[in-house]
């Protein structure tokens, strides 16, 4: 058996009570003050399973839970790894159950993503127990916004991220397959308001202008910029408009959301986006919005890592799979700046912001040690 994977199966109870603590601390995003009590027990949890004098950062937040950054000291010269997680969770307070079945433990963010955060502290500690000295300089940074899209994080993920060789991104692998995501889709958000001229419906319809059949009018030309063969899609997914059935509606207004796989289709939505025109000239038009991830694309740099990654999972005895997701993750940001970038390599499981969220127990101690694997292929190669 792999030396770490021993390692690892030999700690799993610990690593259990870990993981079982993580996700009792719910961290439902808009919640600061909880998601700040997460964080504070993963502070703890990390300096009581890591050893070494690590740099401590954290990064106040008003609104959403506090960010937080840890270095190792030490390794100035060494290939520099950062292990980027998000511990905050879709999930409202006791929505769903902490639940174990045989080998599956379910509960409201363990799949997305506490047990792969948790699993890139345990591959460190891993390499600790077996080496004098790391090959490679660790690097953590733990946000608590993902999953409302990372406005206040961003610009640290960026700017953290710039200082790494490379990035190892937590979120769970793909279903089924397990395989890891060398792709992604980049998310773009808008919204679209329509002001219209409102006139009583019997007495002087015609003198109206309705948002609404304007609004209708250009949804159902947005909703052809879908292209499955590009793999671009566009979703009106909430609409808004009018005051009373006796009324012609003078607003009305739609939040989009569109997908694409590369910068060139991102450029052709939000210049389509940004420069409609109503069908009605009495009508006016007002969006607003941005590309709020890039796309992830499998660029050579990260097709690199992928193949370290392969050649980890052969010393591990796992088939290394990749594969496209149609989600974002902070991931997307990193590889946009041309630093090599891996994702989904968390926990298998299934159900990401579904009520039977879990993930398989069993295959923590293989898949963490993947992670200790892909470092030291990482900290070996990038440093010759």
């Amino acid at each position: 058996m792999n030396t770490y994977k021993s390692y690892l199966s030999s700690q799993n109870s610990e690593v259990k009570e870990d993981l079982l603590r993580l996700i009792r601390a719910q961290s439902p995003s808009h919640n600061k003050l909880l998601v700040d009590q997460c964080g504070n027990l993963l502070k703890e949890i990390f300096h009581n399973r890591l050893n070494g004098k690590w740099n401590y950062k954290t990064f106040e937040q008003q609104e959403t839970g506090d960010h937080f950054s840890l270095e190792l000291e030490g390794g100035n010269e060494k290939p520099r790894i950062l292990f980027l997680s998000h511990f905050d969770t879709v999930w409202d307070v006791d929505a769903i159950p902490l639940v174990e079945k045989g080998n599956d433990i379910y509960g409201p963010g363990v799949f997305d993503m506490k047990a792969g955060l948790l699993s890139s502290i345990w591959a460190v500690r891993a390499l600790q127990s077996e080496l004098d000295e790391l090959p490679f300089t660790p690097v953590y940074l733990f946000t608590a916004d993902e999953e409302i899209g990372s406005k206040t994080s961003r610009a640290i993920i960026e700017q953290v991220a710039e200082t790494c060789d490379a990035v190892l991104v937590m979120e769970p692998p793909v279903f089924g397959s397990n395989a890891l995501k060398t792709e992604r889709k980049g998310v773009g958000r808008y919204t679209l308001k329509v002001q219209g001229i409102s006139a009583h419906a019997g007495n002087h319809h015609e003198d109206g202008v309705s948002a609404i059949l304007e609004l209708s009018q250009q949804i159902i030309e947005l909703e052809k910029l879908t292209d499955y063969e590009k793999g671009t899609t566009l979703n009106v997914g909430v609409i808004k408009g009018g005051t009373s059935s006796n009324v012609i509606s003078a607003v009305a207004e739609a939040e989009i959301d569109f997908r694409v796989t590369s910068y060139e289709e991102a450029e052709k939505i939000i210049h389509t986006l940004e420069n409609l025109k109503p069908f009605n000239n009495a009508a006016v038009l007002r969006i607003t919005g941005e590309l709020n991830r890039p796309p992830l694309e499998k660029t050579e740099a990260n097709a690199l890592l992928y193949q370290h990654a392969v050649a980890a999972g052969e010393r591990v005895g796992i088939s290394v799979e990749e594969a496209k997701a149609g989600g974002g993750s902070d991931g997307n940001f990193t590889s946009a700046l041309g630093i090599p970038t891996l994702d989904g390599l968390g926990i298998p499981g299934d159900g990401p912001h579904a009520i039977h969220e879990h993930i398989h127990f069993d295959h923590f101690s293989e898949r963490c040690a993947l992670i200790s694997e892909i470092c030291l292929e990482v900290g070996t190669k990038e440093a010759k």
